[in-house]
């Protein structure tokens, strides 16, 4: 979608009737979830959950954030894009936008800081070489 062209991960996931609430609009913790979604898309693409299968060292959310700038109803097909926007030594910045088929326009946008934490140790961990390689890779293809 054209909307998300600068997101090198957009998924695309058709609204369901229940995730919609009494107001008849998609629930607003149901956005985190579409972040989700296009979070783990981004996720396999730069091979991070084999790092966490390897070494036992895998993302969790620090902080996570929603904008709410449109309703979404059903029917509906959205596309989530997913992008990384700051790297830190063992954290990195996400940034999520939520554009809706039906209206052509951004519904939603989000961000969160994801963690890299040492599930051994029970500590933060620092971003691999290899992982900080695969993510500047994959945002040049924006």
């Amino acid at each position: 979608m054209e909307l998300l062209s600068n997101y090198p991960v957009v998924v695309q996931i058709p609204v369901a009737w229940g995730e919609m609430d009494a107001l008849q609009h998609v629930n607003n913790a149901v956005y985190f979830k579409y972040f989700e979604t296009a979070r783990i898309e981004y996720f396999m693409r730069i091979k991070l959950l084999d790092e966490l299968e390897l070494a036992k060292v895998g993302p969790v959310l620090g902080e996570t954030s929603c904008r709410y700038k449109r309703p979404v109803t059903f029917p509906d097909t959205l596309f989530v894009g997913a992008k990384v926007v700051a790297l830190q030594a063992s954290h990195f910045v996400m940034e999520y936008e939520i554009a809706s088929q039906t209206h052509n326009t951004i519904t939603t946008k989000g961000a969160a800081t994801v963690v890299m934490f040492d599930f051994q140790r029970q500590a933060k961990a620092e971003l691999s070489q290899d992982l900080r390689d695969a993510i500047k890779v994959l945002e040049a293809q924006a």
